[in-house]
C-alpha cells in the first residue's frame, strides 16, 4: 500500500475543451497520464488529486471523466479546485459515486481521511494576501479557508496521527520566496509535515514555492508538472 499524490487533470471525456491548446506537453496527455497510472499505481493505493478533476460544469456532464477515473487502479481521494464547476454539495456527490458504484473515489471537504498511521487533511484554498490582485472579496474567501482547513485539522488530530499531511488546490504563497505566514502558523499549530499544492501550469511552474520553510515541507504535485505521473508520498 502506498501513497500518491497528482493534481489538476483537467479531463474533458464528457465535454469539448481539449487540453492540447495549452501546448504540445498536453498532447495525448491522458493516453500519458493512464499509461503512468497504471504502470506504479496498484488497487490498494491511495491517490489523493487536489483539484481541478475534470471541465464539466454539471455532475452530469462529469460521468465519463468519472467512469475513466474509477477504471484505474487506487483509492482515489478528490478536492476542489477553482475549475471544478461540477462539484455539489458532499452529500450530493457521495450520492453520485454511490449510484454509480463508484467504491473508490471520495471527497475530501471539512473532513480527513487516514493511510496507516498517517491524517490525510484539505482544502481548497485561495488567494493569498499580498497577491496583487487580492480584494476584500478575496479577503473573506480567504479567511473561510483558513477555517475550513482548520475543521480538517482538528478532525484529524482526534486520532492521534504519527503524521499529518495537507493538500491544498491553490498555492499557499503570494511571495514565490515565502509560503504565506498565517497558513504556516496554522500548519505548525497541528504538526503538519508537508503541504502539496497545484493550479500552477506553463510559465506559471517558474514561481513555484518548493522546499521547506518553518519545518514544513511544500510541494507543487500539477500534472504537467510531474510529467503525468502520480508522485509517491509515502511507500
Amino acid at each position: 500500500m502506498a501513497l500518491f499524490c497528482i493534481s489538476d487533470l483537467h479531463l474533458s471525456l464528457g465535454v469539448d475543451k481539449p487540453m492540447d491548446v495549452f501546448g504540445g506537453v498536453w498532447e495525448n496527455y491522458i493516453e500519458k497520464l493512464e499509461k503512468n497510472w497504471r504502470e506504479i499505481v496498484s488497487d490498494d493505493d491511495y491517490v489523493v488529486m487536489p483539484g481541478d478533476f475534470c471541465w464539466a460544469m454539471h455532475l452530469d456532464e462529469s460521468k465519463e471523466d468519472f467512469e475513466f477515473l474509477n477504471s484505474l487502479p487506487g483509492i482515489k481521494i478528490l478536492l476542489k479546485g477553482n475549475h471544478d464547476y461540477w462539484w455539489d454539495t458532499v452529500s450530493k456527490l457521495r450520492r453520485f459515486v454511490s449510484d454509480n458504484a463508484y467504491s473508490n473515489i471520495h471527497f475530501l471537504q471539512n473532513n480527513f481521511f487516514s493511510y496507516d498511521d498517517c491524517a490525510i487533511c484539505g482544502t481548497r484554498f485561495w488567494l493569498c494576501p499580498g497577491a496583487s490582485s487580492f480584494t476584500g472579496e478575496d479577503e473573506k474567501i480567504y479567511l473561510r479557508e483558513l477555517g475550513r482547513a482548520e475543521l480538517s485539522l482538528a478532525e484529524a488530530i482526534k486520532n492521534n496521527p504519527k503524521q499529518i499531511i495537507f493538500f491544498t488546490h491553490y498555492p499557499p504563497f503570494s511571495n514565490p520566496q515565502k509560503p504565506d505566514e498565517a497558513f504556516c502558523e496554522l500548519m505548525q499549530k497541528y504538526g503538519v509535515s508537508h503541504v502539496l499544492y497545484g493550479h500552477l501550469h506553463g510559465d506559471a511552474k517558474n514561481y513555484a514555492f518548493t522546499g521547506e520553510y518553518k519545518g514544513i515541507k511544500f510541494d507543487l504535485v500539477s500534472c504537467d508538472y510531474l510529467e503525468f505521473t502520480p508522485k509517491m508520498l509515502i511507500k
